[in-house]
């Protein structure tokens, strides 16, 4: 993948104290680089139109750090955004010392001047920090900025396969190529689940060796499953591995039911679980957006995300009940008992995942949604997985929430979420309030 490039504009004039002002720069480009390694900075503060604009000659970055470290008027901005397309985040630096004296830097003013420049010339969000770069929270901050826009870099290098259709009554889950490319960068690829299922056919039991060690791995009592059923669960999962390795794909969405129960006699269920834990967001039912918010929260967390409906919930403890017939990654299943394998609830057929999901101080709900009017909103909300055993079969995690759940479960309703949810582990709220603002969508926070 194309290597994330983060430029930093360092503007002002000398006619202010240039010795608090030398001394924000070096510290924020020790910071930044800290951050990010690859962070282009110039050799000195550019004080002037023409060593901006000398500086952003040939320049084609993914994202650019403005900083007023002194007052500078809107022609800088301007300046910067004739040359530069990429989103900008604006740093303004808090006055060093207030006693009654010079004002030093005056970056606020000249942030107001970039704010004014930036809404005039582009319809996308400005983001903005405000902090000293030897603050520990405008570390902090600046580290989460610069995950989600690393991430919105990344997502255009990024490929989601969908595998067959959704089935009837589950459109919300479709997605057309060029609104996931326009909105997202992501390229959006499509297969049949017939083609996977005549591949999988053709497979001959001994070049499953990787396979089956792979899943012996993560499975516990896979062993038991009817030995026809095992072998053509092992059979798909190579099947799906193998294309979605050739073809360099971070995420699917694959049809399962009827189909792989009906025509293939095995069901997918246990393949997608599999794929989650090797770090491809897989989501079942054909949900390409669920597919999109597990692999995007999944980047942010370092962790497998889930993805549930909501079942079930309870006043007392202001909780969410989420579960799914058995597709979670076998790593976030308790520790007590492990990812243990059974059979679909409905069918009867497996392998399927079958555990309770491992509780968690800190965790994050998380869905890209599409509005009536075919715009996007994220929906954000932080709160805690539950040290809960499993509460159905299947796959479950119960996540208390902060709003109130008796009022928040039925406004969701009316608002028409959908009812698939990523259930991510940590909290990356703010990252994906961030990222949000990146893409120029919605923020549902609750």
């Amino acid at each position: 993948m194309k290597r994330f490039e983060l430029l930093y504009v360092p503007i002002g004039v000398p006619t202010f104290h240039m010795e608090s002002a030398s001394h924000a720069f070096v510290e924020s480009a020790k910071l930044l680089r800290s951050i990010e390694e690859n962070t282009d900075v110039p050799s000195e503060m550019l004080l002037s139109i023409d060593l901006l604009a000398q500086f952003l000659e040939g320049k084609n970055p993914d994202f650019v750090i403005v900083q007023n470290v002194t007052f500078a008027n809107s022609a800088y901005m301007s300046e910067l955004l004739k040359r530069v397309s990429a989103p900008v985040l604006l740093w303004t630096l808090p006055e060093p010392v207030i006693d009654g004296g010079r004002l030093r830097l005056n970056s606020l003013t000249g942030a107001f001047s970039a704010g004014h420049a930036f809404k005039h010339h582009r319809d996308s969000r400005l983001l903005t920090l405000y902090g000293s770069p030897e603050n520990e929270a405008t570390r902090a901050k600046l580290f989460k900025i610069i995950a989600a826009a690393k991430l919105k870099t990344r997502l255009k290098q990024s490929k989601l396969l969908m595998i067959g259709h959704t089935p009837q009554g589950f459109g919300f889950g479709r997605a057309l190529d060029w609104e996931m490319s326009s909105v997202f960068g992501v390229s959006l690829l499509a297969m049949e689940s017939r083609e996977f299922t005549q591949i999988a056919r053709t497979s001959r039991a001994e070049d499953l060796e990787l396979e089956t060690k792979e899943a012996n791995a993560k499975m516990a009592g896979l062993d038991q499953t009817d030995p026809k059923n095992r072998i053509d669960f092992l059979r798909l999962f190579k099947a799906y591995k193998d294309h979605i390795e050739k073809h360099d794909i971070q995420m699917i969405a694959s049809r399962c039911w009827p189909d792989f129960f009906v025509d293939y006699g095995t069901p997918v269920c246990g393949v997608l679980g599999l794929l989650n834990d090797l770090g491809i967001a897989a989501a079942c039912e054909a949900d390409a957006y669920g597919a999109l918010s597990m692999w995007i929260g999944g980047q942010l967390s370092n962790e497998p995300a889930y993805l549930g409906d909501p079942v079930s919930f309870d006043e007392t403890e202001n909780t969410v009940t989420f579960w799914h017939c058995g597709t979670s990654a076998c790593s976030l299943a308790r520790k007590d008992r492990g990812a243990q394998t059974g059979v679909h609830p409905n069918r009867k057929i497996g392998p399927t995942m079958e555990f309770g999901l491992r509780p968690s101080k800190q965790a994050t709900l998380f869905r890209i949604g599409r509005k009536k009017d075919g715009s996007f909103r994220f929906l954000i909300t932080s709160g805690e997985i539950l040290d809960k055993p499993q509460q159905f079969l299947g796959t479950s995690v119960v996540f208390r929430v902060k709003p109130d759940v008796a009022t928040w479960i039925p406004s969701l309703i009316q608002d028409g979420w959908e009812p698939h949810f990523a259930v991510l582990y940590g909290d990356v709220s703010e990252e994906l309030k961030i990222l949000a603002d990146l893409f120029g969508v919605e923020k549902c926070i609750f």
